[in-house]
């Protein structure tokens, strides 16, 4: 099996290690391919993303990197975009342009009752600050905007797949236990997973939590739908620091392979294409 990863943040917008690193890490760790993705541009303030006036010294970086490591690694130059409505997606002309090989669409910011939009990707505690004080204590309004704003996402397109499908499980789960098993949010992802294979969607393993929370988006009960379904999936650890590069693939695949999973998707020559998953 080919080891591969497509979703990591450098200083770029809020990981901790440089390209390089990450690079000669997944190198080192044999890797045949390897792409970063900064968390996007926004027109809102967020301490976590690229400011504009950097891409043009991010894509510079990756084509410097991508010809010093020629024949050593596939190196791909990919971007994480929020999604802030249809004005600011990855479908935009803005991202569209971009010199970029792939696209990540992700939702990290849900508008409130007033319109006002928050980002509700940090931490459990400062979750809670943020459902309490600027969405009313609405926990359920909170989940449905989620996957009301991912679907409203995946159909404007522009993207190669998504990021940590259902990622607001692990903070509404802190936020009220047991919430994830209510009937209301498995029939919301139960509606969402069928609707993204429809759709023909890409949809990202994201192992990021599973060591520390014994999260991965999607969660591990949803495997057998995923695979019922017939969705394509992509392993990524989304790493900020270039020691986690693979942090959590093991018993990712593992599961992935219980579930009956034969397959993820890689990059290949700029390709996407079906990767086998065999015992490591």
């Amino acid at each position: 099996m080919n080891l591969t990863n497509y979703h990591s943040h450098t200083p770029f917008c809020d990981g901790r290690s440089t390209i390089e690193e990450f690079i000669s890490t997944a190198i080192l760790w044999g890797f045949s391919s390897y792409g970063v993705s900064p968390h996007s541009p926004l027109p809102i303030k967020s301490s976590c993303n690229m400011r504009a006036d950097r891409v043009c010294e991010y894509i510079g970086e990756m084509n410097k990197l991508k010809k010093k490591y020629e024949g050593q690694i596939e190196i791909y130059t990919g971007m994480e975009i929020d999604f802030l409505g249809d004005e600011w997606n990855a479908s935009t002309p803005y991202f569209r342009d971009m010199d970029l090989d792939y696209r990540i669409a992700s939702v990290h910011f849900i508008p409130n009752q007033k319109g006002e939009f928050f980002d509700i990707d940090g931490s459990s505690s400062k979750f809670k600050a943020i459902i309490d004080s600027h969405y009313e204590g609405d926990i359920r309004y909170v989940v449905e905007k989620y996957f009301e704003s991912m679907i409203n996402m995946i159909n404007c397109g522009g993207y190669d797949f998504i990021g940590h499908a259902d990622k607001i499980s692990m903070n509404a789960s802190a936020y009220k236990n047991g919430i994830t098993s209510s009937k209301w949010y498995c029939d919301i992802i139960n509606d969402y997973f069928n609707f993204i294979a429809n759709k023909h969607v890409i949809v990202e393993i994201n192992t990021k939590a599973f060591e520390t929370k014994g999260f991965l988006f999607p969660n591990t009960q949803h495997f057998n739908l995923l695979k019922r379904l017939n969705i394509p999936i992509v392993v990524n650890s989304d790493a900020h620091i270039h020691s986690y590069i693979k942090k959590g693939y093991d018993a990712t695949f593992a599961l992935l392979r219980d579930a009956g999973f034969k397959y993820i998707m890689q990059l290949k020559s700029g390709k996407w294409i079906e990767n086998p998953i065999c015992n490591l």
